[in-house]
């Protein structure tokens, strides 16, 4: 040891400095400011400023530095924070374990919504927008979420849904999916190849509370880097997704 300290500690603690120097001025506070007040130098401290802005730890107001609603969430007892802001953690440490994109899907009514999504940062990846509405029938997803369903909602989902196709892998027949979805409860793992989107398999699992279904994580492959071993890995992290969240979920002893 010669005392020097490795480089992400220092990192990181100038990170936590920025934190608590602004939260003790909540007024606002600007860069330079921010640079002498802890000795930073500039070119280093603009990183960090535009990290913490992104990630909401941090807000900009002109050109004064405020604390951000990321810090609230934090403080916030878990009861009062949205499902969104509960997974979105959990879809982040999805999308760096495996590399692809990640998100998590409620229902809204027949269809699947997006209330987080994480892309991949590869050039070949598949990209979805928060807040877009997608059929229920043709993503992993939906798949795990359909498969959730006790037999009677899923009979009114059939008798009101047409199975539309999307492209020439999509299922559109009542019989065939009924037998997968038999193959996703017993898994608990849907299943999506090139369905919805040319080039992209799903992987997907379904997020069970008390008998009910709250949504389900998901990630989307591109096909060329689709592999078994890919797809074991990816299955792992969904089911300790999932386990996470049920255990932060669960009432205190």
């Amino acid at each position: 040891m010669n005392g020097t300290t490795p480089s992400t500690v220092k990192s990181a603690m100038r990170t936590i400095d920025i934190i608590e120097y602004v939260v003790a001025r909540p007024a606002g506070v600007v860069a330079q400011e921010i640079a002498a007040g802890l000795a930073i130098p500039v070119s280093s401290l603009s990183y960090l400023l535009a990290t913490l802005v992104e990630r909401d730890y941090l807000a900009r107001d002109g050109r004064r530095y405020l604390p951000g609603g990321a810090l609230e969430r934090l403080a916030a007892p878990r009861g009062s924070l949205s499902l969104a802001d509960k997974v979105r953690p959990l879809v982040k440490s999805l999308r760096l374990q495996t590399n692809e994109t990640a998100s998590f899907f409620t229902r809204d009514g027949w269809q699947l919504e997006a209330i987080v999504t994480e892309t991949a940062e590869q050039s070949l990846r598949y990209s979805i927008s928060v807040g877009t509405r997608s059929p229920i029938h043709c993503l992993a997803a939906g798949k795990a979420l359909l498969a959730a369903m006790p037999d009677a909602e899923l009979d009114a989902y059939f008798a009101a849904t047409a199975l539309s196709a999307f492209t020439p892998g999509s299922i559109t027949n009542e019989a065939a999916l009924r037998a997968e979805l038999s193959e996703v409860r017993a898994t608990g793992i849907g299943r999506t190849r090139e369905e919805y989107t040319p080039g992209i398999c799903g992987l997907g699992m379904a997020v069970v509370m008390d008998g009910a279904a709250v949504g389900a994580f998901a990630v989307a492959i591109p096909m060329p880097r689709f592999s078994a071993e890919l797809e074991a890995r990816t299955i792992a992290k969904l089911k300790q997704a999932v386990g996470l969240f049920a255990a932060a979920e669960a009432p205190a002893p």
